[in-house]
């Protein structure tokens, strides 16, 4: 027999979310717990700051609860709608700064390796990273989404509202951008 806690872990998203829209925060809380970790990841790799990732996590959690009256059940799930709300959140931060002047994001502090193999690893890695931050928005989204968050392509472009082929567009155009970025920087995989 379920335990009252096993019963409340393995209610649905549906049923979490009806009841965060009656202001459960015990219900919010379950949420949370199990999803948290994605917006925080989608804004780390988006953003490349960890206080920043904290903060659009915050921010996405927020309005889950605060637009919890409006969820439709049946949907693609709470996970689904925090990415989205997560992605757009970031990319509002990334037009925010070139409008505030900021033009680049300090690079993280270099750890030596103690191996030739780990160097070059590093090397690759800040290369694709500083490449990934040159990108425009959407390309950037993109590649997150569909790299690093392994969203399918339509998923993917249902987050950015977008149609299939022209996301499939956008990912080819940011893909090339990001190799011929890369291999400007003569690092090579």
């Amino acid at each position: 027999m379920a335990t009252t806690a096993q019963a409340i872990a393995s209610e649905s998203d549906d049923a979490l979310m009806a009841r965060v829209a009656a202001r459960d925060s015990d219900a919010l809380r379950l949420l949370a717990d199990r999803n948290a970790d994605i917006p925080w990841r989608i804004a780390y790799r988006m953003l490349a700051d960890a206080t920043e990732a904290e903060d659009v996590a915050q921010e996405t959690l927020l309005r889950l609860w605060q637009f919890a009256g409006r969820w439709q059940a049946g949907g693609p799930g709470v996970a689904a709608w925090l990415t989205r709300v997560a992605t757009n959140a970031c990319v509002d931060r990334i037009r925010r700064r070139r409008f505030v002047g900021e033009d680049a994001i300090p690079e993280p502090a270099d750890e030596s390796p103690l191996a030739d193999e780990a160097i070059e690893a590093d090397e690759i890695r800040n290369a694709v990273a500083t490449c990934i931050e040159a990108l425009p928005d959407r390309q950037r989204a993109a590649i997150v989404l569909t790299y690093y968050e392994e969203r399918q392509n339509k998923m993917a472009a249902d987050i950015l509202a977008m149609q299939i082929k022209a996301f499939e567009s956008l990912l080819f155009r940011a893909r090339t951008s990001l190799r011929d970025c890369v291999e400007g920087k003569g690092v090579t995989a």
